[in-house]
């Protein structure tokens, strides 16, 4: 009985992982209605860290925020590069692009982590190399279809926010972190979103808050406890409690789940390039994720794999 219910939490905890975050995209879209791009995910982000640090505050006490001067400023760097530049740009190429194709581009994320990896001078396997060119054959791909109108600017800022939110990732398994990975998330999502709020006013963008739809508000509502906060939670529950092999999944389950979403309620434009380019994304990060995985019996991921220092997304 035991047992079984561990195995109810954990696939319901997947499931959270598998379909909250892949809806993110579907709410950003629908959020940037009439709220700026990185005006919207800077609100959504401080929200969050207001919520998630006071729950942590009353929890744990003081006591979990206590951090040096260099760990509080990793963790700051972090959250800038997944949020504010990572996360932003998905925001700002939204407004070009649909949410399917972004998500099918950002899913080439543990690709990158791969390749910086080799720039480290580490030696990975020789199947995880092939599911980076792979993977890269699939972005070139959905870069070469264009997305529609003003399609190449989206393109090219999504992955740019796709770089950034690796360089992020990558770095996060390398510098003196918090102790306590809630409170380094509350840092996190604190000066991501606060660096977003900032970033907005100076290229242009204004909030007329009688201007924002119900449907944006119910959007941004939506990221902040859902996207933000349960998602998160389940991730890093799931961490402590099944094979980091399974968690890792949601990497190339999260693109089909927004397509799927973007397609049934967005009505967006799915064209045969972008499913042909998608699947083999998807093939490659598979290929990435598993090979990695079986490398490492004892069940730990390591510094800088696909889904490590991703606790922040979306």
């Amino acid at each position: 009985m035991g047992q079984n219910t561990h195995d109810i939490k954990v696939w319901a905890a997947l499931a959270a992982v598998y379909v909250v975050w892949g809806s993110t995209y579907l709410g950003i879209m629908v959020a940037i209605e009439s709220i700026p791009p990185l005006i919207s995910g800077g609100l959504r982000f401080t929200a969050a860290a207001l919520v998630l640090g006071a729950v942590l505050a009353v929890v744990r006490g003081r006591r979990a925020f206590r951090m040096t001067r260099k760990e509080f400023l990793s963790a700051g760097l972090v959250g800038v590069l997944l949020l504010a530049t990572g996360n932003g740009m998905v925001a700002l190429a939204e407004k070009h692009i649909s949410s399917g194709l972004a998500a099918l581009l950002v899913a080439s994320v543990p690709l990158w982590l791969v390749v910086f990896r080799v720039l480290a001078r580490d030696r990975p396997h020789l199947l995880t190399l092939a599911g980076v060119l792979v993977g890269f054959c699939g972005v070139a791909g959905l870069s070469l279809d264009g997305g529609g109108p003003g399609g190449t600017t989206g393109i090219v800022i999504v992955l740019a926010g796709s770089l950034s939110w690796s360089v992020g990732s990558f770095l996060a398994g390398r510098l003196p972190m918090p102790k306590d990975q809630f409170a380094a998330n509350t840092v996190e999502m604190t000066v991501g979103g606060v660096g977003m709020l900032l970033a907005g006013p100076v290229i242009g963008e204004r909030l007329h808050v009688t201007e924002v739809t119900t449907a944006s508000w119910l959007a941004l509502a939506y990221l902040v406890f859902l996207g933000s906060l349960v998602g998160f939670t389940s991730y890093t529950w799931l961490l402590g409690n099944a094979p980091i092999s399974l968690v890792s999944t949601y990497a190339y389950v999260n693109p089909v789940v927004a397509v799927l979403l973007g397609l049934v309620i967005l009505h967006e434009t799915v064209t045969p390039q972008m499913l042909a380019g998608g699947l083999v994304i998807v093939i490659g990060v598979a290929l990435v994720v598993s090979t990695e995985r079986r490398r490492r019996p004892d069940g730990h991921a390591p510094a800088a794999e696909p889904g490590e220092a991703e606790l922040s997304r979306s």
